[in-house]
């Protein structure tokens, strides 16, 4: 009834979208795109970091792998000249 407070109206134009309900609808779709948006950056923002720390650790192993093949080397020559010395 129309004297309860909590009263709402029916749709008066059941099944046809008027110039009020089209802009609210618009407006809906405004926020809902700019929150897909931002959850579209976080999830790239979290990509782009797993992605760093791949190449990080990527860095680190071939440093490592090019460090253990120097120092082999270093040590080599040493004992060649070692065994020379000797």
């Amino acid at each position: 009834c129309a004297q309860c407070p909590a009263f709402v109206a029916p749709d008066s134009t059941p099944g046809v979208m008027t110039w009020d309900e089209l802009l609210e609808h618009m407006d809906n779709l405004v926020n809902w795109g700019q929150d897909e948006l931002k959850t579209w950056h976080k999830t790239a923002s979290a990509l782009q970091t797993v992605k760093q720390a791949s190449v990080n650790k990527q860095v680190e192993t071939s440093c490592a792998a090019a460090d253990a093949a120097h120092r082999a080397q270093f040590q080599n020559k040493l004992a060649g000249i070692c065994e020379d010395m000797c």
